[in-house]
């Protein structure tokens, strides 16, 4: 059992008492003076000569539109594989009969710490990784051989988390997120840039960690930064000269739909990020899009709905039109990103099928959608872990209705489950076909107390920020899990508790009835029978697991493949809740190394 270390009151007087010390703050300052690093100050670095394209690279094969719209078996050529986010494999020769003789083939140290986040690439017999600190490596995937690795010089005064969550492919190019928010185009024989182009101001706080969607001819690309002054958006740029298509912003300016939501020009400065790499409907021609938090975190000092945030859109891969959308949380005040894309699902209701959208809240609510022509309606929702916010949906709009007393405001301490970091945060879930089972990891009984607050910024100015604090759910017996949910019932099948440890492990699903995950402080990386939660197999890595695991074939072997380096926000995560039951929670060993697995 575990016992947590201070009931709501306890927790309530420690964060005043810390606050007063001004410790396990995190107050959102306005950006400091421009750095010298603009958008129009970008250039292609100097590169090193590279020796000729391996006989590997010289045949490599253009990844074409009809390619990404239907892939192979046996390739994975984006980060969840296929547009729906689904994360699925129809590979069966891994399967949970034989699970249990999965054994590593070859590692390779990344030679990075600070959190890996990518999901491996592999376009005939080529892996692609990107890693933290503006870095690809161009891999051998049966032998581990490294092919060619790309360095662009982080600058000195960039802003933001180095971290990168993957690449794009699209005809001889890999497209790679750089910190500087910037994307920058290479050569996928040679790794050499071909362009590069400013997607944001990093010295406003923006930055870039998601990959580019493919999607009708082009990158379709977030920014993070949403926990500054900023202005969420998402844009298109050209693959071949990466010049901008159309950008779209995330908070309406007036005269926009959506900007009646808006106190005054609140809109400039309202939050609204984009930085998880959206899902794709090519038949509608539709991208689903999640938007961040709201800024400042303190709700009440930007009344009203805040629209696009905390919201799911369809945006126009056209045009960059938002043809609808659907806000999870009004005036959010809690962090509750919604950035994580909704799975593109069709599942039964009442003896008809809807085309859906399926998404685990990061405010701990499941939620069934329907896309239609129209935009995105709602069908269903349900917490899927401890929640305490939100008495109830609506059920035809699916808006919440909040308990005021644990909405945070100047002043004002609120107690609320999930924490700040979410009931589910960035990492995808999953989606199996043949089970009819969506797969999550899960944060619960991790809660938190926060206090709004004023500051006075450097030029004179009064702005809301917060104080805060983790704590867990008293009487709880476990911090995390993995759920599997049935869509066509909506009910929750199975689920496995972690009893110590958070859960950060991204979903792989396959045709072999496995689910793959990490995320947890053990350093394991697991494999589940899909249709009963059973753990099959497990393995230590050298670190945690953050990223999502990918399969794929080579000469007719299944191999699967996981970056393990912890980082980020798990490890914060890690030290927060240490803090509150010291000694409880092992210390997670950082540095990220590629394991690639496959039968003995």
């Amino acid at each position: 059992m575990l016992i947590p270390r201070s009931s709501f009151l306890k927790a309530v007087v420690l964060l005043v008492a810390i606050a007063n010390l001004g410790m396990w703050a995190r107050a959102q300052q306005p950006a400091p003076p421009p750095a010298v690093l603009t958008p129009e100050s970008l250039s292609i670095p100097d590169q090193p000569p590279s020796p000729p394209p391996s006989s590997l690279l010289q045949n490599y094969r253009a990844v074409t539109a009809e390619r990404l719209k239907q892939p192979a078996d046996g390739e994975w050529l984006m980060v969840r594989r296929t547009y729906d986010g689904w994360g699925y494999s129809p590979l069966d020769q891994i399967n949970t009969k034989n699970v249990s003789r999965l054994q590593p083939v070859w590692t390779l140290s990344t030679g990075m710490n600070n959190g890996h986040e990518a999901a491996p690439l592999v376009n005939g017999g080529v892996m692609f990784v990107s890693t933290s600190f503006n870095q690809v490596l161009a891999l051998d995937a049966k032998s581990g051989d490294v092919l060619w690795r790309y360095r662009s010089p982080v600058p000195t005064n960039a802003r933001g988390k180095p971290v990168s969550r993957g690449v794009a492919l699209f005809g001889d190019k890999v497209f790679v997120p750089l910190g500087e928010a910037a994307l920058a185009a290479l050569d996928a024989k040679t790794g050499k840039e071909v362009w590069r182009t400013a997607i944001g101001d990093n010295t406003s706080g923006e930055y870039l960690t998601a990959p580019p969607l493919v999607a009708d001819g082009k990158l379709v690309a977030g920014i993070a930064g949403g926990d500054g002054a900023n202005r969420g958006f998402v844009a298109a740029y050209d693959p071949d000269t990466g010049r901008q298509l159309w950008k779209t912003y995330m908070t309406p300016a007036p005269g926009e739909p959506g900007n009646e939501t808006w106190r005054g020009d609140d809109w400039r400065t309202g939050g609204g990020a984009t930085w998880v790499t959206g899902n794709y409907d090519p038949e509608a021609k539709l991208v689903y899009w999640g938007v961040g938090n709201g800024f400042p975190w303190v709700g009440l000092a930007r009344p009203g709905d805040n629209l696009y945030t905390a919201s799911t859109v369809a945006i126009d891969v056209a045009t960059g039109a938002i043809k609808g959308h659907f806000q999870y949380t009004p005036n959010e005040s809690w962090d509750w990103d919604e950035v994580s894309p909704p799975i593109l699902v069709d599942y039964q209701r009442d003896g008809r099928t809807i085309k859906g959208l399926i998404n685990f809240g990061r405010n701990g609510y499941l939620y069934f959608l329907e896309r239609t022509s129209q935009g995105i309606s709602f069908v269903e929702g349900k917490p899927y872990v401890k929640q305490n916010v939100f008495k109830s949906l609506d059920p035809k709009t699916g808006r919440p209705d909040v308990d005021l007393a644990r909405k945070p405001d100047i002043g004002r301490i609120a107690e609320f489950c999930p924490s700040w970091h979410g009931a589910k945060n960035w990492q995808p879930g999953a989606y199996n076909p043949k089970t009819r089972m969506v797969y999550a990891p899960t944060q619960e009984n991790i809660c938190a107390v926060m206090i709004g607050r004023t500051i006075q910024t450097s030029a004179g100015e009064t702005r809301a920020a917060s104080t805060q604090r983790m704590f867990i759910a008293p009487g709880a017996d476990h911090l995390s899990e993995v759920q599997a949910w049935n869509v066509d019932t909506g009910k929750k099948v199975w689920s496995h508790n972690f009893a110590t440890s958070p859960n950060w492990g991204p979903m792989m699903t396959t045709g072999g009835g496995l689910v793959f995950s990490g995320g947890t402080n053990d350093r394991m990386f697991r494999a589940f029978d899909a249709a009963t939660g059973k753990v099959l197999w497990e393995f230590p890595t050298n670190s945690g697991i953050y990223a999502p695991a990918t399969t794929f074939t080579i000469d007719g072997k299944q191999y699967v493949a996981v970056l393990s380096g912890w980082g980020q926000d798990a490890k914060l995560m890690q030290t927060r809740i240490d803090a509150v039951s010291p000694g409880r929670f092992p210390e997670v060993p950082e540095g990220g190394v590629i394991w690639v697995f496959a039968l003995k």
